[in-house]
C-alpha cells in the first residue's frame, strides 16, 4: 500500500484490490480557498468526508460522501457519522486505515471507539482552527491506539488559511522532531511495534 498526502485532509491511497489490481482512492481534495491542489490522476474511488463537492475534485468512477458500508474491488470502506461529520474506515491488504477528515470533536465516546475498532493507520488533523489542535489530537489518538499516526491539516507552504505547525502536535505527543517523508509505503509485516508518527510532505 502506498499513501501520499496533498495537504489538509487530502490523501491518495494506492492499494491492491481484486486480483491484485491496483485501486486508487482519493480522500478530501482541498478546497480552492486553501491554495492547495488535489492529485490530478483519475481515481477509482473519491471520498468526501464533509459531503461537499468542490472544483478541485479529480475524475473518479465512484463517489462516496455519506455514511454506510461499501465494497469496491475487494476493498472495504465504511463511513461513520460522528458529531455532524463523517469519518471513514478503509480496509485493504490486511491494513485498516481510519481517516478523520476535518475532525473537530474533542473526544470519542466508548460506543464510537468500539465502532471504529482496531486501527493500523490513523490520519488526524492537528492544526486547530476549524479542526482539533495538536493537544486534542493526542487525546483522540490515545483513544484509538493506532500503530501509525499521520498528522494532517497543519501549516504547510502555499496554505492560505491559518493553522498551527505540526511541531505543536509532535511536542504534545512527546516526539520533538521527525523527518518528513514524500510517501508512506507499507505492508502488514512492516508495522512498528509501538505507535509511530509519520509526517508526510505535501505532494
Amino acid at each position: 500500500m502506498e499513501i501520499r498526502w496533498y495537504g489538509q485532509a487530502c490523501f491518495s491511497i494506492k492499494a491492491d484490490g481484486e486480483g491484485k489490481e491496483e485501486v486508487r482512492i482519493v480522500l478530501d481534495p482541498p478546497k480552492e480557498e486553501t491554495g492547495l491542489k488535489a492529485p490530478l490522476e483519475e481515481a477509482e474511488v473519491l471520498i468526501l468526508s464533509d459531503g461537499k463537492k468542490n472544483k478541485s475534485m479529480p475524475k473518479h468512477r465512484v463517489l462516496i460522501d455519506t455514511q454506510g458500508e461499501y465494497e469496491i474491488k475487494n476493498i472495504f470502506l465504511k463511513g461513520i457519522s460522528i458529531n455532524g461529520g463523517e469519518i471513514y474506515i478503509i480496509e485493504s491488504e490486511e491494513i485498516k486505515i481510519c481517516h478523520l477528515g476535518a475532525f473537530a470533536a474533542k473526544e470519542l465516546t466508548p460506543e464510537q471507539i468500539e465502532e471504529i475498532g482496531e486501527i493500523d493507520i490513523l490520519t488526524i488533523p492537528v492544526g486547530g482552527g476549524d479542526v482539533i489542535t495538536g493537544a486534542e489530537a493526542v487525546k483522540i489518538a490515545n483513544q484509538i491506539e493506532p500503530k501509525i499516526i499521520i498528522p494532517t491539516c497543519f501549516n504547510v507552504p502555499k496554505l492560505k488559511i491559518k493553522q498551527e505547525d505540526v511541531k505543536g502536535f509532535l511536542k504534545a505527543f512527546g516526539q520533538e522532531t521527525t523527518e518528513e517523508q514524500p510517501k508512506l509505503a507499507i505492508t502488514k509485516e512492516k508495522f512498528p511495534e509501538k505507535t509511530t508518527i509519520v509526517v508526510l510532505k505535501p505532494n
